[in-house]
């Protein structure tokens, strides 16, 4: 009876895994996931566990052991999509942005929202003028900490809070004034409605960049928007295509393409290299993703989309959630009260954690203070006042396609604007890291290698073998230092793919087999297989060919016939 029991509660032990989920307020949610369980039961328990009704802007992003991103499948197995081994560690993150975040019904939505985009706006993924920042981040003190206080808040109070990679004294001044002067009297929920507002105005909101090279062999980062696919380059925005004008995606090995169609009606093709297949897979998976969430009215209107123009080789891929148009319409019927919100300015977090400044910390009281403390950078560097620190300018949302050089136009160079940005749109070289682990030296020379692809906050979104959370290796990679796996996983695509092939070339002779029996043997009376029969040609091959081969195989099927009966 013991072993009985000892069995079946090891085999219960097979059948499930552990697993964390780091949610958006750094607070982390421990649960047990059964091997046959489906991605939207992960996202179904968090969002019970939130109290999250608008649950379709959300999704759970986990990282493999090669260091490569992927969005969890709500439509497949957890289990069978995890590359490492249990304990599991995944992230809650805002997968597809609002188009205008005045839509979401609910406060807990918005909320949720604002904690991503202050992420966003910290790890250096949205770009901005210095008179936007430092309304940004009043917004975010007044969400946070509420109105100015003289006997709370001394002089430089708003230096204890670290809202992007890097600022300066004067901006530091500049957000504390636009915070005592402007915004008294707003309450949490409102100030983050505004600061949702302005953010979702600036050019790179909702932007995920993906690092890739031109075919120059320059670095550009590729991202998809709620308006539409947009590269960067330096801390510039070169192309924009609207989503109703970007017909196809594609991609094959490192090549991802994508297909426009201009006002115009001429056709642009875009190329870029990613620095691995599987970084590549996951750009074209997040693009078709984006598209159809944003561009299709319902979805019945999304269909499954191959990664090759030629229908046997390449990945296929369907978008199996709701569009942006049916969650809109979904959210106007909710009614039920305000959930209950418990704002994360109040606890630790990973994401914006205070800066330690000596004795000076303690005048902010401890419980609206980011408990996370992280050593400083040694003297934040000031931004630069310079032509090459032009803010990201360019047409607007509504423009229909814009195409724009790398050099700053005179009219901009002449403005010496700042941009709370590196000089090149790098967003690794601005991160601090928060390891769950101490520190490896491998950690710390992706944080020093600018060059690297930091496209999310290291200490925040990491796999169960690694504290960070970024794909292969860097967009400056050269071809010469291209790993054995990947080219491993190279040749295993040309197998995979000559195998297709020779399947679907068997195929189609099996099936021109059917048919040309169908013809010659049947008695099927249609009418095009009437026509058939009565052409010169097929009676040729009828007599010449086909009846002498029907013979020769019967003749051999009668022999090996008598072999048998006669053993």
């Amino acid at each position: 009876m013991l072993s009985r029991l000892r069995s079946g509660s090891i085999r219960n032990l097979d059948r499930e895994f552990d697993c964390t989920v780091r949610l958006l307020d750094d607070s982390e949610y421990p649960c047990t996931i059964q091997r046959d369980a489906k991605g939207h039961y992960l996202i179904d328990l968090l969002c019970h566990h939130m109290n999250l009704l608008e649950k379709d802007y959300f999704g759970i992003r986990f990282v493999d052991p090669d260091k490569q991103r992927h969005w969890l499948d709500i439509s497949k197995s957890i289990i069978k999509q995890m590359k490492s081994q249990p304990p599991y560690t995944m992230c809650f993150r805002v997968k597809f942005y609002p188009t205008d975040p005045a839509t979401l019904k609910e406060e807990i939505t918005r909320y949720l929202v604002f904690l991503q985009i202050k992420r966003d706006l910290y790890h250096g993924r949205l770009l901005c003028k210095t008179s936007d920042a430092a309304l940004l981040a009043a917004f975010i003190l007044q969400a946070e900490i509420g109105d100015y206080d003289a006997g709370k808040h001394p002089e430089g109070y708003s230096s204890k809070f670290q809202f992007f990679p890097k600022h300066s004294e004067k901006l530091e001044r500049k957000i504390a004034d636009i915070h005592k002067t402007e915004l008294s009297g707003q309450s949490p929920d409102n100030a983050e409605l505004n600061f949702l507002k302005k953010a979702q105005t600036l050019e790179t909101y909702g932007v995920d960049p993906h690092p890739c090279k031109d075919v120059s062999g320059n670095v550009a980062f590729l991202a998809f928007t709620p308006a539409g696919f947009v590269v960067l380059q330096g801390n510039k925005r070169i192309h924009y295509i609207k989503w109703t004008e970007v017909s196809k995606m594609k991609f094959e090995g490192k090549t991802f393409n994508l297909y426009a169609i201009h006002k115009e009606e001429s056709k642009i093709i875009l190329t870029y290299f990613a620095p691995t297949p599987e970084a590549c897979k996951h750009l074209w998976k997040c693009g078709v993703e984006n598209q159809a969430f944003y561009k299709f009215e319902k979805s019945s209107q999304v269909r499954t989309v191959s990664s090759s123009n030629m229908f046997f080789k390449g990945s296929r891929f369907r978008y199996s959630g709701r569009v942006a148009k049916e969650v809109i319409e979904s959210s106007a019927k909710i009614k039920r009260s305000p959930p209950e919100i418990h704002r994360s300015g109040l606890v630790p977090s990973r994401s914006c954690p205070s800066i330690s400044h000596g004795s000076r910390l303690s005048s902010v009281p401890r419980t609206r203070r980011r408990a996370v403390h992280i050593s400083i950078m040694e003297g934040l560097e000031s931004l630069r006042d310079s032509a090459h620190s032009t803010p990201v300018r360019s047409s607007s949302h509504t423009d229909s396609f814009m195409i724009r050089s790398g050099k700053a136009s005179a009219a901009e160079g002449n403005e010496r604007t700042s941009v709370i940005a590196d000089e090149m749109y790098s967003p690794a070289a601005s991160v601090l890291p928060t390891p769950v682990s101490e520190p490896g030296p491998e950690s710390i020379l992706l944080q020093q290698d600018s060059s690297s692809s930091g496209i999310e906050e290291r200490g925040s979104e990491v796999g169960s073998s690694a504290a960070a959370e970024e794909p292969a290796r860097g967009a400056g990679t050269s071809p010469e230092g291209v790993s054995e796996r990947a080219e491993q996983e190279q040749v295993n695509t040309f197998v995979l793919s000559v195998a297709r092939l020779l399947l679907v070339t068997v195929g189609l002779l099996f099936a021109l087999l059917l048919l040309l029996i169908a013809l010659a043997e049947s008695d099927i009376d249609v009418a095009f297989l009437r026509d058939i029969r009565q052409t010169p040609e097929f009676e040729q091959f009828h007599y010449e060919y086909f009846c002498p081969l029907r013979r020769w195989f019967a003749c051999k099927a009668r022999y090996l016939l008598n072999l048998l009966i006669d053993t």
